[in-house]
């Protein structure tokens, strides 16, 4: 059975065919209307059925960064997007005329990892994707949660710092705000600008704006400020992970998102702060730490095999 999977990001709306063997077979990417939200399901329909096109396809699996409803149909709010209880499984459906299911992006990128991925054979999982913000997927007992609204999962906006930092939802301290690529970048720009000294690569490399890929080539050519900051990232990634395990004990959390090209620089310490952390330490099974498998395609697939599964 072929089903597609599409991601919607905020920049790009990534699609491909996914077969039952979770492959891709064939992709599309087409860029994200981000500043009309009314076009992004025309958008969808277009990537859809340019891949359909000579294929006999089932369903179609949408991932959309936001709150999606219980009956995975209406997006209730997209920080990203401007989307405000908008149905997208109806107007999608309308326009390419096959059964379409939504799910918050993260869950359907964790759904993939778990039965494509590095997950593979754990049925508990607490999946992080580290991007510009921080997004969570759970499966547990081999299902996916959602929670009673659809709208569980939303790691990155626990609070760890109150009155902390501003973020995109509206709260202050949430997670995403310490240990995230905005968090990543922030903490190099803090660290530049009171002592210059310490971050003279990244200072060389930004050329006046520093952004994360600077942040990164510069912690990889031994810039300290830069390795400070990843150093930062690592540790509240840790200690959230200890949080989670806390409550949820997974036996397995698997970290993704962009931030994870560089996990080189930060996973390792990472998994350290955890073991450090982890309430009851020494008397408790540790979970692994893995990364990512599938990359950027992980929502896509993940996706394409919750359609397959409606």
């Amino acid at each position: 059975m072929l089903t597609i999977g599409v991601d919607i990001g905020g920049t790009k709306v990534a699609a491909g065919v996914v077969n039952d063997d979770g492959e891709v077979i064939a992709h599309a990417l087409k860029p994200t209307p981000a500043d009309q939200p009314e076009q992004v399901a025309a958008t969808v329909a277009e990537v859809v059925r340019e891949l359909a096109q000579g294929r006999e396809i089932e369903a179609v699996g949408v991932g959309a960064a936001g709150f999606v409803d219980e009956t995975r149909s209406v997006v209730r709010f997209a920080p990203n997007l401007a989307w405000r209880e908008e149905p997208l499984q109806k107007k999608i459906s309308g326009l390419v005329g096959l059964p379409v299911v939504i799910e918050n992006d993260a869950n359907a990128m964790a759904w993939g990892e778990t039965k494509f991925g590095a997950g593979r054979g754990q049925s508990h999982v607490v999946c992080i994707t580290v991007g510009t913000g921080i997004g969570g997927g759970l499966v547990f007992d081999g299902k996916l949660f959602r929670g009673h609204w659809g709208m569980g999962a939303e790691l990155g906006h626990m609070q760890v710092v109150p009155e902390g930092r501003l973020c995109g939802c509206g709260q202050l301290g949430c997670w995403e705000q310490y240990a995230s690529g905005n968090a990543l970048v922030i903490e190099a720009r803090q660290i530049s600008t009171a002592q210059p000294e310490r971050a003279q690569i990244l200072l060389g490399l930004a050329g006046g704006k520093i952004e994360g890929e600077e942040v990164t080539e510069a912690a990889k050519l031994g810039d300290e400020a830069s390795l400070a900051a990843f150093a930062s990232l690592a540790d509240w990634l840790g200690q959230g992970m200890a949080d989670l395990a806390a409550i949820l004990d997974p036996g397995c959390f698997i970290v993704g998102g962009g931030v994870s090209r560089a996990a080189d620089l930060f996973l390792d310490r990472a998994r350290e702060t955890f073991a450090r952390q982890l309430t009851g330490r020494g008397h408790r099974p540790l979970a692994e730490i893995r990364l990512a498998e599938l990359g950027a395609a992980a929502g896509v697939v993940g996706a394409a095999d919750l359609a397959r599964s409606r």
